[in-house]
């Protein structure tokens, strides 16, 4: 009875530690199919080749590799400022995490409850930019990470464990920001300043964290266009895009979604 009770307690705890390590590496945008076939429109052999597409990260000691340390040391800077707080947000890329990054540009709250059309296909596209955009990159050059390199801890200490050995270049999360917002822009046109804005935002929070380079960042947006364009010549991305906006033009007939107050900088003098 006593070795019955011992392995099912250590099944339970195992089981745990599984699912928090799971949960740990879907926040960190470390998945794939097999792990999480939800996030996928498509498949790697659908999207371009980031390791054709792409230059090779900066060596260390060229002049390209002294503006990343220099952009690197900046972000340490930013840590101790209050855009030091979103960018630790910003390192959520679950689907709820970039939901609630994109709710206030968007003008309304995308979530599983109200706005479930917007928020699937923010969830069936995530793996498709965060993962299949530049992943053959990452694996290619296993670019290590800033935090690693420099021996200097990231502002996100929690997700360490899961990314250490992942590739930094291109960046995910900033893929993920990138072609979220393209999407959402293409969506609600009206605020595609806010939306296109906070996209970029979510880029150089992975400068702040201390878990990507600016290159890696650069190069983490133009492998999330790529993956866009692809996507749009997808069926399934097509259908629920269509979904998509019309879920989106009731809301805005009811009078749900903010309007856009954007003032152009170049207008304001």
């Amino acid at each position: 009875m006593k070795k019955v009770l011992f392995f099912a307690t250590l099944l339970m705890a195992t089981t745990q530690v599984m699912a928090q390590d799971a949960a740990s590496k879907a926040r960190a945008g470390v998945y794939d199919h097999s792990t999480a076939p939800q996030y996928f429109f498509l498949e790697q052999s659908d999207v371009p080749s980031s390791v054709y597409l792409l230059p090779p990260p900066p060596e260390p000691g060229s002049a390209k590799f002294s503006v990343d340390e220099g952009r690197f040391n900046w972000g340490r800077y930013q840590r101790l400022r209050p855009r030091g707080k979103q960018a630790v947000a910003d390192a959520d890329v679950t689907p709820k995490g970039v939901a609630t990054a994109f709710s206030e540009a968007f003008g309304i709250e995308i979530s599983e409850q109200n706005t479930p059309e917007i928020y699937k296909l923010m969830t069936n596209m995530n793996g498709d930019a965060g993962v299949l955009s530049g992943g053959e990159a990452k694996v290619y050059y296993q670019r290590m990470r800033p935090f690693v390199y420099f021996g200097i801890g990231t502002s996100v200490p929690e997700d360490e464990a899961a990314l250490i050995n992942n590739g930094s270049y291109p960046s995910g999360h900033t893929a993920i920001g990138w072609a979220t917002a393209l999407v959402l822009a293409e969506i609600n046109v009206d605020r595609q300043n806010e939306i296109l804005k906070r996209g970029y935002e979510i880029g150089e929070s992975r400068v702040i964290t201390g878990y990507h380079y600016q290159s890696d960042v650069d190069n983490g947006r133009i492998v999330a266009s790529g993956v866009v364009a692809r996507l749009h010549a997808d069926e399934g991305f097509q259908k629920q895009l269509e979904k998509a906006k019309k879920e989106f033009a009731k809301l805005k007939k009811e009078g749900k979604v903010a309007p856009s107050t954007f003032v152009s900088p170049a207008t304001k003098n």
